[in-house]
């Protein structure tokens, strides 16, 4: 079996579309507009590629974005800096074999070099104790909860401190920013001409 995890790319897009749509009441639907704002500004989306095949994909956004999941904003009013995880889908025929938590591995990659926080949900109704235990097990403590009103559902708002930032904020991003390295790059994505590219480290109100 050959397992790539790599940046989405526009030929993925509709099967991005029908993963997703197909994910059950677990993850909320997109249209074609919702997903192309996550293609156009995503700091990180992913897809994992296994044999040619599409598996699943995960969405997350940094602070100072203007997305308005309700979510997204509880964040941003509580914390300065975090990678927001929006989603993560895999495919029935690939569940329950570490798809989930070699994303999670990777985005906490991506994060752990550019802010001290990764932050995400899960539904509480209905509950999913699966999913629950996941985010236990792998770190995330619960540091407030909500209903979304447009679905009527409450959530669990889950972070997870990540430790090493630090270090990396005081020996290269107060110093230069991150060494040029093709797993430190930024996805090349489109953006809005009235939104500049951020860079690891920048902070934005």
């Amino acid at each position: 079996m050959a397992l790539a995890i790599r940046d989405v790319t526009e030929h993925d897009l509709d099967a991005v579309l029908a993963l997703n749509n197909a994910a059950g009441q677990s993850i909320l639907a997109l249209d074609a507009a919702q997903l192309r704002y996550f293609f156009e500004r995503a700091d990180y989306f992913r897809v994992a590629e296994i044999d040619g095949h599409l598996a699943g994909f995960l969405i997350a956004l940094r602070e100072g974005g203007d997305y308005h999941s309700p979510n997204y904003r509880w964040f941003s009013e509580h914390y300065p800096a975090f990678v927001y995880i929006d989603r993560i889908v895999i495919a029935n025929a690939y569940r329950r074999h570490g798809l989930g938590r070699i994303f999670y591995c990777d985005v906490t990659s991506y994060a752990e070099v550019r802010v001290p926080l990764l932050a995400c949900e899960v539904f509480l109704e209905p509950r999913d104790d699966v999913v629950v235990l996941f985010h236990g097990t792998y770190g995330f403590q619960e540091v407030g909860q909500q209903r979304m009103a447009s679905q009527e559902r409450q959530v669990s708002l889950l972070a997870k401190d990540l430790p090493s930032y630090a270090y990396v904020r005081d020996t290269w991003l107060e110093h230069g920013g991150l060494p040029d390295v093709p797993w430190l790059a930024e996805r090349h994505r489109l953006l809005p001409t009235n939104q500049p590219r951020r860079h690891a480290g920048e902070r934005h109100a």
